[in-house]
């Protein structure tokens, strides 16, 4: 695990540095393989999948950790290891980052939901991702007002077979 000062102003710096990070990474998604540009998603938490579908036909297929939702109506985020609906192998990333969170004495990590700005939760999944060593982050809305964050790995790119 990661070791820092106990203070906080490295907490947040170590968070936007891991904030950037994905962004980047995200960035490389895009330009590579069009992630943000998929028409539909599919998550089928028994296996950890996510599944990307694209217009022309191409499918990305990634592991996947579900890091929280975030709930718009009242600008909360509720972690994944505390979330009901999340089942237990989908909560890893999520777990790290409060094991993360007890050793930096920060309660924004251990704590089951915090309130804060989608901008917060997005700086959240990109902790986990880099504490994890994920690929990317994504957010998918799962419902009006409510988005769920994830990160992937292993992406594996795969085109419909032409007839």
């Amino acid at each position: 695990m990661v070791k820092l000062f106990n203070r906080e102003n490295n907490l947040d710096a170590y968070i936007a540095a891991s904030a950037d990070e994905a962004q980047v990474a995200n960035m490389l998604h895009n330009s590579t393989w069009r992630l943000g540009e998929e028409k539909s998603w599919h998550l089928d938490q028994n296996n950890g999948q996510l599944l990307l579908s694209f217009e022309d036909g191409t499918f990305a297929l990634a592991a996947a950790q579900i890091v929280g939702t975030f709930h718009h109506k009242d600008s909360t985020f509720m972690w994944g290891w505390n979330h009901p609906s999340v089942l237990p192998g989908l909560k890893r990333n999520a777990s790290i980052v409060r094991e993360f969170g007890k050793e930096q004495k920060a309660k924004e990590l251990t704590r089951g939901s915090v309130t804060c700005t989608e901008h917060r939760a997005w700086e959240l999944t990109a902790l986990a991702m880099r504490l994890n060593k994920a690929k990317g982050a994504y957010r998918v809305e799962v419902k009006p007002g409510v988005s769920m964050f994830l990160n992937f790995s292993d992406i594996q790119i795969a085109h419909e077979a032409q007839t």
